[in-house]
């Protein structure tokens, strides 16, 4: 394939991984109708060969198609499309929108109240989490941490109910998170945000703590709506 670079939120142009272009020509080419809904997608072997990429990208590229609602794949008899515009990527049981909506009320006040109330153990657990997750390279291991990381600020807020709602969805964080890391390349950029989500539990204020949730929350809000916006149309997936 060839080299392109791609630009996220503003930012400096990166590279675009295999698993990228291969999503970005298969989503391109079902929202020019290439793909029609109701229609069957090549078989896995087929797409290899035309796309020349390996079985591992290529499925990659096929479950971000589903989680975005334009494909759903069916034991047994293939991959067909089901929509034609991305409307609300699914992570789990619930949708994209939903589960930001219940972010913002559950998790920026609860970081607030963490802030007053965290004890030493509290800081101790996230601050050994965001460790191993600064130091982590297996995607799949961070993107559990994430969650954990999320649950234990919630704890740290000592009010049970903060803890069940984060618990309710931690699995839909996982994916969610998994989801960004892959089309939004946000693994550093969420490191950050939650040291200074830590850094203000540490200090004790609740505006930071509140400031640097809502921060939090608005990259992965925003990264969301980048990666929902229309592909742009390439022939070829153009990668690394």
């Amino acid at each position: 394939m060839n080299l392109s670079d791609s630009q996220t939120g503003g930012g400096a142009p990166r590279r675009v991984s295999a698993m990228e272009a291969v999503l970005a020509h298969l989503r391109g080419a079902i929202e020019r109708g290439q793909y029609a809904i109701g229609d069957k997608l090549p078989s896995e072997a087929e797409l290899c060969r035309t796309l020349e990429v390996s079985r591992p990208v290529l499925r990659e590229s096929l479950r971000a198609l589903q989680a975005m609602g334009l494909t759903v794949s069916r034991t047994g008899r293939g991959t067909f499309v089901v929509a034609d515009a991305v409307q609300d990527p699914t992570f789990g049981d619930y949708a994209a929108g939903d589960l930001m909506e219940v972010r913002r009320h559950i998790e920026i006040p609860a970081a607030g109240y963490a802030a007053r109330r965290r004890t030493p153990e509290n800081l101790d657990r996230l601050a050994h989490l965001l460790d191993r997750m600064e130091r982590e390279s297996d995607t799949t291991v961070w993107v559990a941490m994430d969650a954990l990381f999320h649950l234990a600020v919630a704890e740290a807020a000592r009010n049970p109910v903060f803890r069940r709602v984060i618990e309710e969805i931690r699995d839909a964080l996982a994916r969610q998170s998994a989801f960004l890391n892959e089309l939004g390349d946000r693994r550093e950029q969420s490191d950050r945000e939650h040291r200074a989500i830590l850094d203000a539990l540490t200090s004790g204020s609740e505006r930071d703590a509140v400031d640097a949730m809502t921060h939090h929350l608005d990259r992965v809000e925003n990264t969301l709506t980048h990666i929902v916006r229309p592909t742009p149309h390439h022939d070829r997936p153009q990668a690394v």
